[in-house]
């Protein structure tokens, strides 16, 4: 894996091109830079400032950190001219939260989301957040543009949960997804309903959980203040750094090699059998921003 950290001005100049038709079927019109070329990118803003002791998220800081996160993500210089290379006036767009109640997408996030879209030109009478009840939601019936915001945390069956596993929601049959540790997961994102139209992932990783027991297991003791987020065009690369970054803290916490029970083998599957994004760590060009004390990766 590429680890590329580099503060706000050098990032502005650049290394190599992300190759986002891969990821989301759009042509951006991205051309390649000179410098080692990789399959995708991810970016990690950290800010020690995103939330108070107690936990709550600061709106001010998320919104400069999904700024900087994309201005990199895509080499520009203002996150508006991002948001408009990505979304047009006449898209409808769903944004594909997570209502788990121990640990949801904060709501500073899904806002600061809202206003970056209708900013970028979407009505918002064309938008909607939503998590559970998607497939009766007549905003995500008719999207034609998606974006997968939701925190990180262990799984109970497929090890962790990150941007592949958000989509599920868009299966009626929910269980059907559940077996070998839910391996099945990639194969939703290349149903009509989803394939091509997930302009972003965003994987929260402010308080991430990296260990549980049983299906519904939440223990506090088991989070800690990362107070970051992880960006990118491709849902597999986003969740491989994931991964990466819970497996780092199970080692520093638990002081030995602690694998998770399950494995979390539905990333790699998702690329391998379901052609939906890059699980090689080698492919991954990896963008640090902000905050390094701790960054564990």
């Amino acid at each position: 894996m590429h680890d590329n950290t580099i503060g706000r001005r050098e990032f502005l100049r650049g290394m190599a091109g992300i190759t986002l038709a891969a990821a989301t079927g759009l042509n951006l019109d991205i051309s390649p830079r000179e410098g080692p070329q990789y399959t995708t990118r991810v970016v990690l803003v950290r800010d020690a400032s995103a939330m108070d002791k107690k936990g709550k998220v600061d709106q001010t800081v998320i919104a400069r950190m999904l700024d900087d996160a994309v201005i990199a993500l895509f080499d520009e210089k203002k996150a508006a001219t991002v948001w408009r290379r990505l979304l047009n006036p006449k898209d409808v767009v769903g944004i594909k939260s997570n209502v788990w109640h121990y640990l949801p997408t904060p709501p500073e996030i899904e806002q600061v989301l809202k206003a970056r879209i209708t900013e970028a030109g979407v009505s918002e009478k064309n938008i909607s957040i939503r998590d559970r009840g998607i497939l009766k939601d007549a905003i995500f019936e008719k999207a034609t543009a998606l974006i997968n915001v939701r925190p990180l945390r262990t799984h109970h069956w497929s090890g962790v949960g990150g941007c592949l596993k958000n989509y599920i929601q868009f299966v009626p049959t929910l269980w059907e997804y559940h077996d070998e540790y839910c391996t099945p997961l990639g194969s939703i994102w290349n149903l009509p309903l989803v394939k091509g139209k997930t302009r972003l992932n965003i994987l929260v990783v402010l308080q991430p959980l990296f260990h549980g027991i049983g299906p519904h297991h939440y223990d506090r003791s088991y989070t800690w203040n990362y107070c970051g987020i992880l960006v990118g065009t491709d849902p597999v690369a986003v969740d491989t750094i994931g991964l990466r970054l819970i497996e780092a803290k199970r080692r520093e916490f638990f002081k030995e090699e602690r694998p998770l029970t399950p494995p979390a083998l539905h990333i790699v599957r998702a690329d391998k059998k379901h052609g939906v994004g890059t699980s090689d760590p080698d492919k991954i060009e990896l963008i640090k921003l902000g905050w390094k004390e701790g960054a564990l990766i």
